[in-house]
């Protein structure tokens, strides 16, 4: 009866280590273990039993092994809450230490608690925004943690000590144009990546550019960044981007579609608030804003901007009489390459306006002074890390 167990037909569920089980029964007492033999090799399941169970699976795809592990989430109890940073209008920062390694990190609490349909289009967007634009110079997104209900979730990102806005009001003097050249650099170097990467920030202001204590920026709170496709706008787009005083021509204006170029239009915005050390146009409203713009560049023209009359605001707009750019008064300091490149950003076209990548090549970075290297900046006291920082003054 027992010499009959093996020849019983296995099921393919059953597990190729029961053989051996089956190989170590009690021996017979009528007769000695056999030895290997060529006869009892021959009895051994054929080679070709394990191919079979192989092909099962097809050869396009890849073992188990290779695929990603779906992971839970980590509790945000793995942190301690150091201080709050600040709150906007889509979350709360604080700074926080992980528990595990000591790592300092900036903790963004979503503002979850007044939504009714489901989780937020703007934080999933500043995630997959973050996740996608992975730069040495945008802000690095380490992982997203929860705390106990469904409100709580936060978004862990790598702390930076400064914000470019508040520096320029600690600062007793504007930064130097060796500086302002590197700081430029990194800027449009992270602002390329996001845009060649398919994605718009449409929030580029001073304190949304965080800055280290060794001559770094960052790219930070990609709060209304959106991905964008070819042709630009397909599915719609809104109005109700960028803050005022960075916000491009063409939104103030109506444009149901826009670009890349209202990027470097803010772009624009950030280099002439680093040479002035205070905001280009510091408007209440658009009207006044668009005046501002006006004055300071001149009316637009058929020439300077061919599709101007198109833009649905375009005739609410009464235009002041031609005249040219006054930007050399507004900038007396700077170089003709400097003006050139100020220009550049604030083209009123946007088809016209200059690109981070074409910016990165201009003229302006290679001439005298030099960009300064980052390592040879100054520190300062770091407000979001508490310590005190009192508004320092010019000692002349």
């Amino acid at each position: 009866m027992s010499d009959s167990t093996p020849s019983r037909k296995r099921s393919k569920w059953d597990d190729d280590e029961e053989e051996p089980y089956v190989a170590v029964a009690p021996p017979s007492k009528r007769r000695s273990k056999p030895k290997a033999t060529p006869e009892s090799a021959d009895a051994t399941p054929p080679p070709q039993q394990s191919t079979t169970r192989q092909s099962l699976h097809s050869r396009y795809v890849p073992p188990r092994t290779h695929h990603p592990p779906i992971l839970p989430s980590r509790s945000v109890y793995c942190y301690e809450r150091l201080n709050q940073i600040e709150e906007g209008s889509y979350g709360v920062v604080f700074r926080a230490r992980d528990k595990q390694t000591g790592d300092i990190v900036a903790l963004k609490k979503l503002k979850l608690d007044e939504e009714k349909n489901g989780f937020p289009i703007t934080a999933l967007r500043e995630v997959n925004a973050l996740m996608t634009c992975r730069h040495e110079n945008v802000v690095g997104i380490r992982e997203v943690v929860v705390g106990d209900t469904l409100t709580q979730v936060f978004v862990v990102m790598d702390f930076i000590e400064h914000d470019l806005k508040s520096l320029l009001h600690l600062m007793p003097s504007p930064f130097l144009q060796s500086e302002i050249k590197t700081l430029m650099l990194q800027l449009l170097s992270a602002v390329g990546h996001c845009h060649a990467n398919w994605i718009l920030h449409r929030d580029l202001k001073t304190s949304n550019l965080l800055m280290n204590n060794r001559g770094t920026i960052k790219v930070a709170d990609f709060g209304l960044a959106r991905r964008y496709g070819d042709p630009v706008g397909v599915g719609g787009m809104t109005q109700l981007v960028v803050t005022l005083w960075y916000r491009a021509p063409e939104i103030l204006l109506g444009a149901t579609t826009y670009s890349t170029a209202v990027d470097m239009w803010s772009v624009g915005c950030i280099f002439a608030e680093l040479i002035l050390k205070e905001p280009l146009f510091q408007a209440k409203g658009e009207i006044e804003l668009l005046a501002m713009i006006f004055k300071l560049l001149g009316a637009p023209t058929s020439n300077s901007w061919p599709e101007y009359s198109t833009l649905p605001l375009a005739k609410t707009i009464s235009l002041p009489s031609p005249q040219p750019h006054q930007l050399r008064q507004k900038f007396p300091y700077l170089t003709a390459a400097g003006i050139d490149l100020l220009l550049s950003f604030l083209a009123y076209d946007p088809d016209r306006r200059i690109t981070a990548e074409d910016a990165l090549q201009h003229p302006y970075f290679t001439e005298s002074p030099l960009p300064k290297h980052p390592d040879l900046f100054g520190s300062f006291p770091s407000a979001a890390a508490g310590e005190k920082c009192v508004h320092l003054k010019d000692p002349t």
